[in-house]
């Protein structure tokens, strides 16, 4: 039988819940075996009452859904509407914290700050609005209203979409894809994958690409971009990931979901002298706030709290009996939260109007209230720890370095004046770093948990390609001890080691959240604007993969990667196969259209295997690929140098 997790934390604890009979993702994953082989290969259709339709994969069945589309159709329409619903989440948590930002700048008593002024400055200008002798408060309030604008422009193009090398953007308005407006591209999407309008399985791709770099580009660059601004711009921090970091005697919150608008109230209503003192009267020693999924990325990054544990964790959390409050806001949460609550004490609050679960207490959140509610919800967790029954902990826990935005690794690469990509390119060029991939994703329960992104990333960088990471992957990597420098000496190739022991850096970089994989867009871009390995994002040597992938945030994700230009291969598997001909598409033509294309492999050594080779291609073609070797000049050679 399939091991459920390379994390003994896990396996333990499910080992628990089969004894009390309690069930969680794993076993309702198995229930649902076999799974509907049409709807694993794409090629099943609702999109209206005619059906539902499926064509069969052997030929031998219908080969035309009843109103006549075929397998490439219908795989397109549901490929293209994956992209449409994950870049309708991601842009829509960048719309709330322009929303955030707006509020900051207009009511200064609002609890939220602008703390990152020199971003704001800097982001402000690249909008073209002036800062010269203007309060912070005036112009974050003009940066919100810009940021507003490009959810409802109709036509025009987004303006981030201009951090991108010219050359991408010179390919990107060749095709017509740049984005109008965020929410424009979302709706045109649904309206093209509605019955009998876009029949084009080429046409329809070619504008998921528009709406995928709609969230890229635009949702996710903007919640980004002002959450730093808000938040503060991380920069490395050390904190502890895994279930261990739960504490015995401490009131446990866990935070849960996508948006730290919510999370950073809730940290600083943790640290309120009164709310602590009323957990001392409770009878606990303090209060402890960690986080599962994305969250837990933010409150890391900005504070260095705990991460208890990444998605398929997120039941497993309340079966220690140690949580008094997991709470939640959007995206990734489980329907069966409440049923598992129900057998512990853990109370399951909801914060945000779009998401509420039956069974699960309801405190309205907005950003008006914000830091009354993060007080009630704090108070109410408090309230609820001698309540708790007997725990069970699992004793594992890691040490990680997290936090490498964009403007941090500018800062470790040169300073505060000399900041630039190039020692970045330079080593890449001398052979010492071979590549860089993003591994980035969600956990999945048809796959060993952890696992793929753990053996992928270990064969990454023991091949020297630095790994940058988001979301639940890093988790998962941070776990398994190699989001630490010392992992560089135990893991990396020498060349890369000897980069990360001269720089002070782990060989994986944690970035941040599932919307900060728009991080990794503007790194890519730095590393072709400092020169020397080409003049595209499709000419340098990168790529990108989602081992374990789940949502369609993550087909969003990676469809905006493709149309920038970058390899970009899935594990677990991709709901097109049914239809070879969109398929091929995918995985052999999309190439000679972006420069980037897609590919699927379940196995992480296979996986590795393909990125090495892309990476090896690159580097050939960019005349690197044996490196370039060091040379001490003396003072004769140095003479004959021309500037």
């Amino acid at each position: 039988m399939r091991e459920k997790s390379l994390d003994g934390s896990v396996n333990y604890l499910l080992e628990k819940a089969k004894q009390k009979g309690l069930e969680t993702v794993w076993q309702r994953s198995q229930q649902q075996e076999p799974r509907c082989g049409f709807g694993e290969l794409g090629i099943c259709c609702r999109n209206c009452y005619m059906g539902p339709c499926r064509i069969d994969p052997f030929g031998e069945g219908p080969q035309t859904g009843v109103c006549g589309a075929t397998a490439e159709i219908i795989v397109a329409r549901n490929f293209g509407r994956m992209i449409a619903a994950g870049a309708a989440a991601h842009s829509d948590h960048g719309r709330d914290v322009a929303k955030t930002l707006l509020l900051a700048a207009t009511h200064p008593n609002s609890g939220y700050t602008i703390r990152d002024t020199v971003k704001l400055n800097n982001v402000a200008k690249f909008l073209g609005i002036s800062t010269e002798n203007r309060s912070k408060e005036d112009i974050a309030r003009e940066v919100a209203e810009k940021a507003i604008e490009n959810f409802g422009r109709q036509e025009g193009e987004i303006p981030f979409i201009k951090l991108a090398p010219e050359t991408r953007q010179n390919t990107w308005h060749k095709l017509d894809v740049v984005p109008r407006g965020i929410d424009r591209e979302i709706v045109e999407m649904m309206h093209r994958t509605h019955m009998g309008v876009d029949q084009d399985y080429k046409n329809i791709i070619l504008h998921g690409a528009r709406t995928a770099l709609a969230d890229g580009w635009g949702g996710s660059m903007i919640a980004t971009q002002l959450q730093d601004i808000l938040f503060g711009t991380p920069s490395p921090i050390r904190g502890q990931v895994n279930l261990g970091v739960l504490s015995e005697k401490d009131v446990n919150i866990v935070v849960h979901g996508h948006e730290p608008i919510l999370s950073e109230m809730l940290v600083a209503a943790s640290r309120d002298p009164q709310l602590l003192q009323l957990a001392k009267s409770n009878g606990a020693s303090g209060i402890v706030l960690s986080g599962i999924c994305c969250t837990a990325n933010e409150i890391l990054l900005r504070h260095g709290l705990p991460i208890a544990g990444n998605i398929l964790q997120q039941e497993l959390a309340i079966s220690t009996g140690a949580v008094e409050a997991m709470v939640v806001d959007v995206q990734c949460i489980m329907p069966a939260l409440p049923e598992i609550c129900k057998c512990h004490h853990t109370h399951l609050i909801t914060t945000s109007p779009k998401g509420k679960l039956p069974g699960a207490k309801h405190f309205p959140f907005t950003e008006e209230n914000a830091y009354q509610v993060a007080k009630d919800i704090v108070q109410d967790a408090i309230l609820n720890f001698p309540n708790r029954g007997q725990v069970d902990i699992p004793k594992e826990k890691m040490d990680l370095v997290a936090g490498f935005s964009h403007e941090a690794i500018t800062y470790m690469l040169g300073g505060r004046f000399r900041g630039s990509y190039k020692p970045l390119n330079d080593n890449i060029i001398n052979g010492r770093i071979k590549g860089v991939a993003g591994v980035v994703g969600c956990g999945n329960p048809k796959v060993t948990h952890d696992r793929a992104h753990v053996d992928l990333v270990k064969e990454l960088i023991a091949n020297d390609i630095l790994v940058v990471q988001t979301g639940c992957s890093a988790v998962a990597c941070g776990k398994a001890g190699l989001l630490i420098p010392e992992a560089a000496q135990k893991y990396a190739g020498k060349g890369l080691a000897e980069v990360c022991e001269t720089v002070g850096i782990p060989p994986v970089l944690h970035s941040g959240s599932c919307v900060d994989n728009s991080r990794i867009l503007v790194a890519l871009s730095e590393m072709v604007k400092s020169g020397g390995l080409g003049k595209d994002i499709s000419d340098l040597p990168v790529a990108g993969a989602a081992p374990e992938w789940m949502s369609e945030k993550a087909i969003a994700i990676g469809h905006y990667f493709v149309a920038s230009g970058v390899f970009t291969v899935f594990g677990v598997g991709l709901p097109v196969q049914g239809s070879p001909v969109f398929s091929d598409y995918l995985f052999k033509e999309l190439e000679s259209v972006f420069g980037g294309m897609w590919a699927v492999e379940p196995d992480p050594g296979k996986m590795a295997d393909m990125i090495i080779h892309h990476i090896n291609l690159k580097r050939k073609k960019l005349g690197i690929e044996k490196g370039k070797e060091r040379i001490l000049y003396d003072m004769d050679m140095r003479r004959e140098l021309s500037l």
